[in-house]
């Protein structure tokens, strides 16, 4: 949620009241389900929760022809107040978050050697078909990307640079001998 937060309240802050289906194209157009485990269908509970908590406000509903009507959302002081708590927050957020496949290796013993290796072959392929996605993904966006926004993609393709070398020292290491040990 805290993701979500946010993107809403960044895109008020950044692009003025909106409504709802404007703040989801945003989220669509700058592809935020990529960044942050945001969905952008879940925006407009979300606009709700905030109103309802004082951090966003109602300044308006508009109505163009025969579509149904919006309720146009502004950013509140106590909503600017969160955004600035949030990104510290994220900011200083440096828990390292462990990944289950380390427990999957102190337990290997409950699946064969082949299904393992199976297993192991086929997350590091697909993290190598994320980082090929992400690689042509940087390229196409190169034109459009702030110094910043760059950084924040060369972040993603390092993390998945490193999640595919370390695939690979996994696979060699179960292919040197009879399997895991």
């Amino acid at each position: 949620m805290r993701a979500t937060r946010l993107f809403i309240l960044g895109a008020l802050a950044d692009g003025g009241p909106m409504h709802g289906h404007k703040i989801r194209a945003a989220a669509q157009i700058d592809r935020v389900e990529l960044w942050a485990d945001i969905k952008p269908g879940s925006l407009y509970g979300a606009l709700r929760r905030m109103a309802d908590e004082g951090v966003v406000e109602v300044v308006r509903t508009e109505q163009e022809g025969n579509l149904p009507a919006r309720t146009v959302y502004g950013i509140t002081g106590k909503g600017r107040a969160e955004l600035v708590s949030v990104i510290r927050s994220v900011l200083s957020d440096t828990r390292f978050r462990p990944d289950p496949i380390q427990l999957v290796l102190l337990h290997h013993g409950e699946i064969t050697p082949d299904e393992l290796r199976t297993a192991a072959r086929q997350r590091r392929d697909s993290y190598a078909a994320q980082l090929g996605f992400w690689r042509n993904l940087r390229v196409e966006a190169d034109p459009y990307l702030s110094r910043l926004e760059a950084v924040a993609f060369d972040h993603t393709l390092m993390r998945l640079e490193t999640e595919v070398a370390w695939h690979d020292r996994l696979l060699a290491e179960l292919a040197d001998g009879a399997g895991p040990s």
